[in-house]
Parts: C-alpha cells; sequence; structure tokens
C-alpha cells in the first residue's frame, strides 16, 4: 500500500477536515469507481468520481458525481455558465490537476478549478472521493469536502 500523505490529505488536513483513509488492492488493475466501490464495500451512491473537463473557454470545470453514473454534459455546460463543456483528454489529467487517471482526487489539485458536486451529496451523510493516488479513498462529510474546495450543487448526471 502507498503510504504517506497525498496532497488532498495535507490539504484536508490544513482545514482540520476530519476524514477517515480507505484503502483497496489495486493489483488487479480494477480501478473504475464501481470496482472500487465494491472492494471497499461501499454503495456506489456513495462513492464519488472526480472528472475534468474544459469549457468553451477554454475554463477547465471539476465535475463530482457518483461513479456508476454519466456526467451529463449539458447539464455541465449549464452548471458551469458554458455554452458547452468537453472532457479533457486523459493524457491531460496529471498536467493539469497534479493527479493521474484512477487517482484524481477533487481536493489538493495543482490549481483550484470551479467545482460542481452533483445534487445528489446533498443527501448523504458521508461522501467517498479519490485520496490523490490509485489505492486510497477518502471518506468524510459531503458540506465538508463542498466546502474545502469551494464546489457548488449542481444537477450533473444523466
Amino acid at each position: 500500500m502507498a503510504k504517506g500523505k497525498t496532497n488532498a490529505m495535507r490539504m484536508l488536513d490544513a482545514q482540520k477536515v476530519d476524514y477517515e483513509l480507505i484503502t483497496y488492492d489495486n493489483q488487479d488493475g480494477k480501478i473504475d469507481g464501481v470496482s472500487v466501490a465494491a472492494k471497499i464495500g461501499k454503495d456506489p451512491e456513495a462513492v464519488y468520481k472526480t472528472l475534468v473537463a474544459q469549457g468553451h473557454s477554454k475554463q477547465i470545470y471539476v465535475f463530482i458525481i457518483p461513479v456508476a453514473e454519466e456526467l451529463d454534459l449539458k447539464k455541465a455546460a449549464k452548471a458551469a455558465g458554458e455554452k458547452k463543456v468537453e472532457m479533457i483528454p486523459v493524457k491531460d489529467i496529471q498536467k493539469l490537476t497534479g493527479y493521474i487517471r484512477g487517482g484524481c482526487s477533487p481536493v489538493g489539485m495543482k490549481k483550484q478549478y470551479p467545482s460542481f458536486v452533483d445534487a445528489k451529496a446533498a443527501e448523504l451523510d458521508l461522501i467517498i472521493v479519490s485520496g490523490g493516488k490509485i489505492g486510497m479513498q477518502m471518506k468524510l462529510k459531503a458540506e465538508e469536502l463542498q466546502k474545502a474546495i469551494g464546489a457548488e450543487l449542481a444537477d450533473l448526471i444523466k
């Protein structure tokens, strides 16, 4: 297991946000959100993935949605106040966020991009997001995640 703190954890620590670190074995290469939820024994409704997109204006946005759901690009564009948004290519994720695909946390990116959490998160007490490394997830209060990254709630899924 990867030891040491990730940027995501350091940022939450600095903001005195309580979170529980959950680790999982990723030797089998199954790092998609639904597989991760199964590995950590959590309902996929409570496990959120971090998606990075670019607006028509070239602004980068972060969308945090349940792992089993699909981002509705029209709804995402509306939330961001853009004509349209498109997912960024996987190869660009690291240079924009500092994280790799499968280990992209919404917390502690290189830059703080405008972020949106799917409105369903408001119904959850706790939300699980990437800890910033493949094999690490963080469980924390949904509203504390929102506060930590300055995210807005929005209807984002198909």
